[in-house]
């Protein structure tokens, strides 16, 4: 079409046209009527974070996408399923034929079709070298978190769904340190958990995590974790230009407070029954901070009057935009601890949208403002008396900190909570034993002090070796 408007509206159509098929196949998902072998992947233009949870069914062994980046929260769902996955393939779903025998290197983000027998033979060999090394690592489970002089570290695990926590717990996770409880509502239509669904779901978490301390998000909906593919709950479509920069996150909780204090008094329940941590999103203005603390106040008091005694809460608030950096020492008066988001963290500071494949190659968790950012708040936090007139709990929940590859940097800039998917956490806790603070923090000035992507290169290397 020659009209540009009419021409971006294509993505909705192709969202209708999905959705009647499916209602006239009688079919509720990716999943359903799909029989088969153990040996299917999924190949698509896209794949909503919602439509990942199914994955959970084991249909699939893996998938490839033509869009998407690898911070994208489709990604991020993928590996904490231990799914092997490429996104951002561009023409996969084109190309790729049915009945094709295809290789997802999700390690490496590259996509075989048809290969020869010489490079299955090869990913034969990878693949049970793959699993020798996880069972290598299996033995580390109960090791404590140590690094060589003494530091103590904090290895926390990103869930998405209460069934999560026996993986945690598999992985030897000291506790949740992040609990998306936007997967709760997703899939649900009209139909959305209210207080005692939520509740109950808070407190399995709790109970299943047997003392060890949990972080639940509040609602983080928006950009690319709408609540319907087509249909916002309240009667708005997500048609924003921009949705990463739209109404998403606390902001969205926020502009519907009645049903930001359902998800509050169910978190208030639920902290009656173990150590939960409440942790608030995106949070860049002092007005959110007021607004937040004042319906976190009205839950407490509707419980009260109910008859209902709400448990104790830690409040902590993310910092994921350059905003909330530079307002740290407001922040730190008020909250009981911070976690870094640095998935959008280097989305806002360097203006990329994390789920574009065209600019994948500029989502540098590297580059040295984003780096620059991350040191400021870590040094700020170890440095301040909150409220409480002790240092502010500071860790890392981003994709950063389940990266092995970085681990030695973040502990070098100070950090010593780091929270990720489980599947990461072993490889991160080896990394930890094997590695010496003391000796780390000036080599990790050292790269901080780099803008050159040589000398940064130079500087990282002494960093690792």
């Amino acid at each position: 079409m020659d009209d540009s408007y009419l021409r971006e509206r294509k993505a909705a159509v192709e969202q209708v046209v999905e959705r009647l098929l499916r209602a006239l196949q009688g079919t509720q998902g990716l999943t359903s009527g799909v029989h088969g072998g153990d040996d299917l992947v999924l190949v698509a233009h896209d794949i909503a974070p919602a439509d990942m949870m199914q994955f959970k069914q084991g249909v699939f062994r893996g998938f490839v996408t033509d869009i998407g980046g690898k911070t994208s929260h489709t990604a991020i769902v993928a590996r904490s399923l231990d799914i092997p996955a490429v996104v951002g393939a561009r023409d996969a779903s084109r190309l790729i034929r049915q009945d094709d025998w295809v290789i997802i290197d999700g390690d490496n983000g590259l996509l075989i079709v048809d290969p020869s027998p010489a490079i299955i033979d090869d990913y034969r060999v990878r693949k049970q070298e793959s699993e020798l090394s996880r069972q290598r690592l299996l033995r580390l489970r109960s090791t404590p978190a140590r690094s060589l002089d003494g530091q103590t570290i904090e290895l926390l695990a990103n869930i998405e769904l209460p069934d999560d926590c026996d993986t945690a717990l598999a992985a030897g996770a000291a506790g949740i340190g992040l609990f998306r409880t936007e997967f709760l509502f997703m899939n649900r239509g009209r139909n959305l958990p209210g207080e005692d669904e939520q509740f109950e779901a808070y407190r399995r978490v709790v109970q299943s995590m047997g003392g060890k301390p949990v972080t639940i998000r509040t609602i983080d909906i928006g950009a690319d974790k709408p609540l319907d593919t087509d249909l916002d709950y309240r009667d708005g479509e997500f048609t924003h230009l921009n949705p990463a920069l739209g109404l998403r996150a606390i902001r969205y909780s926020l502009s519907d407070p009645a049903m930001f204090r359902v998800q509050l008094r169910a978190l208030l329940r639920a902290a009656a029954f173990g150590p939960l941590r409440i942790l608030v999103p995106m949070l860049a203005h002092a007005r959110e901070l007021r607004q937040t603390f004042e319906q976190l106040d009205l839950a407490r008091a509707e419980l009260r009057a109910a008859g209902v005694e709400p448990g104790p809460v830690e409040v902590g608030v993310m910092i994921e935009v350059p905003g909330a950096v530079l307002m740290l020492p407001l922040l730190l008066r008020h909250f009981d601890f911070i976690s870094v988001g640095t998935n959008d963290l280097v989305q806002y500071t360097l203006a990329i949208d994390r789920a574009d494949e065209s600019v994948a190659d500029l989502y540098d968790p590297l580059h040295p403002a984003v780096l620059q950012l991350l040191a400021q708040t870590i040094s700020l936090a170890h440095a301040a008396h909150g409220w409480k007139g002790h240092p502010v709990h500071v860790s890392v929940c981003g994709e950063m900190a389940g990266d092995p590859q970085l681990t030695r940097l973040l502990l070098g800039m100070g950090l010593r909570s780091f929270s990720m998917h489980p599947a990461q956490i072993l490889r991160v806790k080896q990394e930890i034993l094997r590695a010496d603070c003391s000796r780390l923090a000036p080599l990790a000035q050292a790269v901080l002090g780099e803008l050159e992507p040589e000398g940064q290169e130079r500087a990282l290397a002494a960093l690792a070796g």
